[in-house]
């Protein structure tokens, strides 16, 4: 090693490595893991994950309702949480299960109705351009998923209402076939069903769908002229805007 080298570039046999590791060529990427890294880095790196600008066009109202539909759906997680914690008696009998049990329920209402607000402001936005349709597709499924733990959570009221519901809907699951695997009336299996299995899958679908929107980027209105477009914020967007 000679004497102008600088201490930074000593070999690692001197015990002094370089201040950055060297970029690793594409022929030595032999394992799966290292696959995976290379393309999670190049769809979500970090910059895309964590945003500190987002496009003029943000600030308004209709880009709103997709932010407190998440709000809303955490409250509808936490509160369900701490009634499943303690059941039906709880949430029956004491005040505090009582107002739990109502946060729960107003939660769910304001979820839906900011959800809806959200699909019919991105379908007259035509939110499926540039490369968005899975980030569509995704939204309608986590729609459709939600509507089915809805229902099952109203047949976990254990009250003349929940029966009455659960009734009918037997008698319609029935006359279709599936009633024999998805029995309404059975209180244990809807619990399964209300905080188990539809909650997992409303949780991952919409987590996809947050991860997509962050792969490319919030759709940009139709009429948006170039200077709110990704040239002037070609971190937070996808290549093609429209």
């Amino acid at each position: 090693m000679s004497a102008r080298q600088s201490q930074s570039e000593r070999s690692p046999e001197r015990g002094v490595w370089p201040s950055e590791p060297p970029a690793q060529p594409e022929d030595e990427i032999y394992t799966w893991t290292g696959r995976a890294r290379r393309w999670l880095l190049k769809r979500l790196p970090p910059d895309k994950l964590l945003p500190q600008d987002q496009p003029s066009y943000v600030a308004s109202w209709i880009y709103v309702f997709g932010m407190a539909s998440l709000t809303s759906l955490a409250v509808v997680i936490i509160s369900g949480f701490v009634l499943a914690l303690n059941g039906p008696a709880w949430y029956h009998l004491s005040s505090l299960g009582r107002f739990t049990n109502s946060t729960h329920l107003w939660s769910v209402e304001l979820f839906f109705l900011f959800m809806v607000v959200h699909l019919w402001g991105k379908y007259w936005m035509a939110a499926w351009r540039g490369g968005r349709v899975l980030t569509w597709i995704t939204g309608v499924i986590a729609f459709a998923v939600s509507i089915a733990a809805a229902f099952t959570g109203y047949l976990l009221q254990t009250n003349f209402d929940s029966q009455w519901i659960a009734f009918e809907a037997k008698d319609a699951l029935n006359a279709v076939g599936i009633g024999a695997w998805f029995n309404v009336a059975d209180l244990g299996q809807m619990f399964t069903w209300h905080i188990v299995l539809l909650p997992l899958g409303v949780g991952a679908v919409v987590a996809l769908h947050v991860l997509l929107v962050r792969m490319h980027g919030v759709v940009p209105p139709i009429d948006a002229k170039e200077t709110d477009d990704q040239l002037v914020h070609p971190g937070n967007e996808s290549e093609v805007s429209r």
